[in-house]
């Protein structure tokens, strides 16, 4: 199938995927056609895997080339290189305010496999539309507002990831916890998630970066991009001095609950996983963050700009897989071999 559009889709739960011949219905108006060159790979896909319908076309950190756009569609045109993020619908009271990751519908428009009025642009028996991209293929039926228009000159394989993962860590420090110089934050696990937090951490001058996890690659990563303690044992989280904000990627009741020990008065735990019940007091409060509260079409192209200017090196947590092995980056990705797993297109 070299040279022709396909898609790897799912089977069973859980299962490998297999791939299939890719049928798109012309772009809506405010659609665009993207020729995909990379996509990373996410928590969130893994998960995904074992709760979809099998034909379903999952991958949400999609970047490319735009072939094709709607009548409508004026942010891009043909030829323009692009990352492609999330979805919103540009028309509730969130997205209105400038804050589409609070968008009404993000649910439906990102996890439901079809457009809002219920309709899909992928023939069957294929499913896709996953955060209006569904980008495990060579190409992509997106939406003029989930995708951001980048310099042609980088590249996009690299870039892919920037539209979930890092956006999400990266943007929980800068955007949701403000975190200002000087602060102390706590990390719980850094996969890329939690180590786009610490880079970003770094960035805004924190003087104390501690990071916790149990895998030592993750750990002396974390050690080498701006983590000022690293810790392999939850317990050690008792000896810490108190901390301004908490980030947890891990979702594990016990940890969560440890850190929050640790937190001032006025201190803030955010949870990126949902969590478990925690225990608070009016003195401390708990958010729950999506998308590190970014606009990407804002977000995005300032990592880029850090990135290249040295000040936010996430291509150093980046192993890549030609799209035909997407199954053995799925492993790798599931069982922390890569840090961040990302397909790379022909």
């Amino acid at each position: 199938m070299t040279g022709k559009r396909r898609a790897a889709v799912t089977t069973s739960p859980g299962g490998a995927l297999r791939f299939a011949p890719l049928r798109l219905r012309p772009p809506r108006a405010d659609e665009v056609v993207v020729r995909l060159a990379g996509c990373g790979i996410c928590h969130t896909d893994l998960s995904c895997r074992s709760g979809v319908a099998a034909g379903s076309i999952l991958g949400h950190e999609g970047a490319g080339i735009v072939e094709r756009v709607g009548n409508a569609v004026r942010a891009v045109q043909p030829g323009d290189a692009v990352v492609l993020s999330y979805h919103s619908c540009g028309r509730c009271a969130a997205c209105l305010r400038r804050h589409p990751a609070g968008c009404e519908h993000f649910w439906r428009l990102n996890f439901d496999f079809q457009r809002l009025d219920g309709s899909s642009g992928y023939l069957p028996p294929l499913h896709g539309h996953f955060f209006g991209q569904s980008a495990f293929a060579t190409h992509a039926l997106a939406n003029e507002r989930n995708l951001v228009r980048v310099a042609g000159d980088l590249p996009l394989a690299t870039l892919a990831p920037l539209g979930c993962g890092l956006q999400t860590g990266a943007g929980t420090v800068i955007n949701s916890l403000n975190l200002q110089a000087g602060e102390r934050l706590l990390i719980l696990g850094v996969g890329a998630v939690g180590l786009a937090a610490v880079m970003a951490a770094k960035l805004r001058g924190a003087a104390a970066i501690v990071a916790l996890d149990h895998q030592r690659q993750r750990l002396a990563c974390a050690g080498e991009l701006g983590a000022t303690q690293t810790l392999s044992d939850v317990r050690q989280i008792a000896q810490l001095p108190a901390l301004d904000a908490v980030i947890d990627t891990t979702g594990e009741h016990g940890v969560i609950q440890a850190a929050w020990q640790r937190l001032r008065r006025g201190g803030t735990l955010v949870l990126l996983t949902g969590g478990g019940v925690v225990k608070f007091s009016h003195d401390r409060r708990i958010i729950s963050v999506i998308q590190g509260d970014a606009v990407p079409q804002q977000f995005i192209p300032y990592l880029i700009a850090q990135w290249r200017s040295g000040h936010f090196p996430f291509d150093r947590l980046l192993r890549f897989y030609p799209f035909g092995a997407i199954n053995q980056a799925l492993d790798a990705a599931q069982t922390g071999e890569a840090i961040k797993a990302v397909i790379r297109f022909d």
